[in-house]
């Protein structure tokens, strides 16, 4: 990451290129995260009402704990790495 020039976030441009930089950044796990929730949340609410739907159930339960576990771990690693993008700006010598 050291290679990369700092971010240009004082014009348009810039700030335009550095929000798709973000978006890039751990897009398949939030991507992946985010379907198992709607697939998770479609069969909780789906077998709510089933009496006989027990396991299958739990597992939409799980499955929803999976996904956003998966989204949050994707947030987490796109906010770690905007951090260390921006403390290039300020300081040329910052701890990566």
């Amino acid at each position: 990451m050291n290679a990369l020039a700092p971010p240009d976030l004082e014009t348009a441009e810039g700030r335009s290129a550095y929000r798709r930089e973000l978006r890039a950044v751990a897009r398949w796990p939030r991507l992946i995260g985010f379907a198992i929730i709607i697939v998770s949340a479609v069969a909780v609410l789906s077998l709510r009402s089933d009496p006989n739907a027990g396991a299958a159930l739990y597992a939409g339960y799980a499955g929803l704990v999976i996904g956003w576990i998966a989204l949050i771990y994707a947030f987490v690693q796109r906010n770690i790495y905007h951090r260390r993008r921006l403390r290039q700006i300020g300081n040329d010598h910052a701890r990566g």
